[in-house]
């Protein structure tokens, strides 16, 4: 089964050499190759499984350090923010992963059909699955429908369908249901989560998300975290470092204009937040990246 959706990944990526993440015609579906490790980028998470075929790959998710390597997926269940890692690759084995967004509509109606077992763990946000044969096989059909652009839009379905049933029959399936079918708080939070991405360069209390998600200012700390690993004031925090990376790179913004863009009001504060989220100062960090770039 591994070794089935490592040729289907190198068979499509040798099309692309260097093209890292692959966007593909597959709705939700994305391709990763890397010759050599990298250095920590943060991303943004999507709920979807986030699947290694070869190598290996960490994740901060606020306080939490979730590792996992071929034949494992991290699934994530809300749109959130975190550190990653490519930790093991080389030429002559490259980091090879999948990333299969859910189809919250096939989930949901797939659901209705099975009862998933009960895992018991309330907490479980982001975790590592293994992937078992059914799992293993679908996605490896999905990253083969790239041949046959015209058959995507009629076996999509009915494989994402297949999908379904094996994550939610799975032992972790009470977990999935969990994770993607949002009940009534969880959708209250992403909504919260929304406004606070939307408004990251602002000075947003607690308060204001938890009216927004309408729910006290205790219960929505308690199930923003529980939600994304992270309190409010570290998930803007990392919000704001993304973006303020980004315009470093992609505007050429100095340090000190960046900062107050991003909502920082102090230039010597930001640069030592950014130093402990990327390792480095913001020029050093930038002009590494840059470097290795080119």
């Amino acid at each position: 089964m591994l070794a089935a959706l490592r040729d289907a990944i190198l068979h499509q990526t040798d099309r692309a050499i260097g093209q890292s993440p692959l966007s593909t015609g597959v709705p939700g579906l994305t391709l990763l190759r890397s010759h050599r490790e990298k250095m920590p980028a943060l991303l943004i998470y999507k709920p979807a499984l986030c699947i290694v075929a070869q190598g290996s790959k960490w994740a901060l998710f606020g306080d939490r350090h979730i590792e996992y390597g071929a034949g494992q997926a991290l699934v994530v269940s809300v749109e959130t923010p975190a550190l990653g890692r490519v930790t093991a690759a080389s030429p002559d084995e490259p980091y090879l992963g999948a990333i299969v967004e859910f189809d919250l509509g096939i989930l949901r109606d797939v659901l209705v059909a099975i009862q998933p077992p009960d895992d018991g763990d309330e907490e479980a946000g982001v975790f590592v699955a293994d992937l078992d044969r059914g799992i293993g096989d679908c996605v490896t059909r999905l990253i083969r429908l790239m041949d046959t652009p015209a058959a995507i839009p009629v076996l999509y379905p009915a494989i994402m369908r297949e999908l379904s049933y094996w994550l939610l029959a799975g032992p972790q399936g009470g977990a999935i249901a969990r994770l993607a079918l949002a009940n009534e708080h969880q959708a209250s939070i992403i909504g919260a989560i929304h406004a606070l991405r939307d408004r990251y360069a602002e000075t947003v209390s607690v308060d204001d998300l938890a009216d927004i998600a309408r729910m006290s200012a205790s219960a929505f700390h308690r199930q923003f975290k529980r939600m994304t690993s992270m309190t409010p004031l570290q998930y803007q925090k990392q919000l704001r470092l993304f973006e303020a990376r980004r315009l470093m790179l992609a505007e050429n913004s100095n340090v000190e204009t960046t900062a107050y863009r991003v909502g920082y009001e102090s230039a010597s504060q930001f640069s030592r937040e950014y130093a402990r989220m990327f390792g480095a100062p913001p020029r050093r960090d930038v002009e590494q990246l840059r470097s290795s770039a080119a």
